[in-house]
C-alpha cells in the first residue's frame, strides 16, 4: 500500500474522479507539451455521462487555458476503465503532438495507459488488516504508531495540513449562502441547520451539529471549493464533520485528531488497495461506505477502544452499506450525496459505540477484510446504471426542473 498522502488529497470539488483527476491529467499534459497551440479532450464512460454535472469540462478548460480546448462527451462508448479521458495536444497546423489516455481511478488518482502508475512507491509491507493487527500485536503498537513506522517521515505534518483544510472547508460552508451551481437549483442549508441546532439540546443538538458540518463541507465541495478526498470528494463531508465537532465542540487537541486521521487512513488505504473507492467502479458503497468505515475507526480510536473494537467499528461502517448505489441526480454531487454524508457521519459514531459494547459480549464472525472482499465482489455485480452514470436509481426518478 502507498502513503496516506495518496489517500488524503486537497483539491477543487465537486468530484475527485471527475474534477481532480482530469485536472491532474491536464497539468501532466501541460508539462509534456508546454508549447501546444490547442487541445482536445475526449471523455468516456462515467466521465462522459456525468461530466457536465461534475464540472469536468470546466476544470479541463480552466486548467489548459488560455489555449483553446475542445471537450467531447462520448456518451455511448465504453473504454477499458469507466472513467477514461483521452487528451490530445496539437500544434498551430493541427499536427498531433501528443496523445495521453488517462484513467481516473478515484480519490484524485490517475493512471496513464502504458506507464508506471506509481506516484509514491508502496511504503506499507502489509496488505490486510489481519496482517497489520498481527504486526502491531507483536510490536505492541497501535494503528497510529504503525503509520508513523512505515509512512513518510513528514506524515504527521502533512496530515495536520489535511486537518486544517477540512476545518476550513466546513467553515467556508457554514458561512456561505445562496444556490449551489447547476440545474438542481439547491439552496445551501448548512447555516440554517446550524441555527436549528442552537434551538435544541442533548443528543438531538449533537446530531444536528454533525449534520450541519457535513452539509457545510459537502455544499462547499459541490460548489467547486477546496476540499479533501476522504477517501473521495463525493464522500468528503463525513470525516470533516466528525473532526470539526471533536475539535470545536468537544475540544480535542489537534495532535490527537491527526492520530485519528492516521487510523482512518489505514482503513481507507486497505479498501483502496483491496477493492475500490471509485463510485464508477463500485457504487456508493465504495465511497460513502468506505468513508463511514474510516470515520467509525477514527471515532473508536478517539474513544480509546482497542484494536479489535476499532476493527469491529470499521467493519460495521462498511458492511451496512454493501450494495449502495451511486445514482447522482443530474450527475451532480448533491442528491443523494450531501444528505448521505450527514446520515453516515451519525452512523460512524453509532458504529463505534456499538463496537465498544458488542465486542465485550461476543467475538464477531465477520472480519473487516471479509467485508472489503465482499464489497469488491458486490461492486463488480452492480449494473452500470447504478455506478455513477446518472442512468438509474434516483437519477432516473427525480426530475430536474
Amino acid at each position: 500500500m502507498k502513503s496516506l498522502k495518496e489517500l488524503y488529497r486537497i483539491g477543487p470539488g465537486p468530484s475527485s474522479s471527475h474534477t481532480m483527476g482530469p485536472q491532474k491529467a491536464c497539468l501532466e499534459m501541460l508539462k509534456r507539451c508546454p508549447n501546444a497551440d490547442h487541445y482536445r479532450a475526449d471523455l468516456y464512460g462515467s466521465l462522459a455521462m456525468t461530466g457536465k454535472g461534475h464540472l469536468s469540462d470546466q476544470i479541463i478548460i480552466r486548467t489548459l487555458a488560455p489555449r483553446p480546448v475542445e471537450v467531447c462527451f462520448h456518451m455511448n462508448e465504453m473504454k477499458k476503465h469507466p472513467n477514461t479521458l483521452e487528451l490530445h495536444a496539437f500544434d498551430a497546423e493541427d499536427g498531433l503532438l501528443e496523445t495521453m489516455t488517462v484513467y481516473s481511478v478515484g480519490g484524485g488518482v490517475i493512471e496513464i495507459e502504458g506507464e508506471d502508475a506509481a506516484v509514491h512507491a508502496p511504503c506499507y509491507p502489509h496488505h490486510t488488516l489481519d496482517e497489520i493487527k498481527a504486526f502491531c500485536a507483536a510490536e505492541h503498537i497501535g494503528l497510529n504508531a504503525y503509520v508513523d513506522q512505515f509512512d513518510d517521515s513528514d506524515i504527521s505534518g502533512y496530515l495536520n495540513e489535511i486537518l486544517i483544510q477540512m476545518l476550513k472547508t466546513v467553515d467556508a460552508g457554514l458561512n456561505a449562502s445562496g444556490i449551489l451551481p447547476g440545474r438542481l437549483k439547491l439552496e445551501r442549508i448548512a447555516r440554517s441547520l446550524l441555527q436549528e441546532a442552537s434551538d435544541v439540546h442533548g443528543s438531538e443538538r449533537e446530531k444536528l451539529l454533525l449534520c450541519a458540518y457535513a452539509y457545510a463541507a459537502c455544499e462547499e465541495n459541490a460548489s467547486g471549493g477546496m476540499s479533501v478526498t476522504a477517501p473521495t470528494l463525493g464522500s468528503s463531508g463525513l470525516l470533516p464533520a466528525l473532526l470539526y465537532y471533536y475539535y470545536y465542540d468537544l475540544k480535542y487537541q489537534r495532535e490527537t485528531l491527526v492520530e485519528g486521521l492516521k487510523v482512518a487512513g489505514v482503513i481507507g488505504n486497505l479498501i483502496k488497495h483491496n477493492a475500490t473507492i471509485s463510485g464508477a467502479q463500485g457504487g456508493c458503497q465504495a465511497e460513502i461506505g468506505a468513508a463511514c468505515a474510516m470515520g467509525a475507526a477514527m471515532i473508536a480510536y478517539l474513544m480509546g477502544l482497542d484494536m479489535d473494537q476499532i476493527e469491529y467499528a470499521a467493519e460495521m461502517g462498511i458492511e451496512h452499506h454493501l450494495g449502495l448505489t451511486c445514482d447522482p441526480v443530474g450527475g451532480y454531487v448533491m442528491i443523494p450525496c450531501i444528505e448521505r454524508n450527514a446520515v453516515c457521519a451519525l452512523r460512524a459514531i453509532d458504529a463505534a459505540i456499538l463496537a465498544r459494547h458488542l465486542r465485550r459480549v461476543h467475538r464477531n464472525r465477520v472480519s473487516f477484510d471479509m467485508v472489503v472482499e465482499t464489497m469488491n465482489k458486490t461492486g463488480i455485480k452492480l449494473p452500470i446504471e447504478l455506478k455513477e452514470s446518472a442512468l438509474g436509481g434516483l437519477a432516473s426518478v427525480v426530475k430536474l426542473d
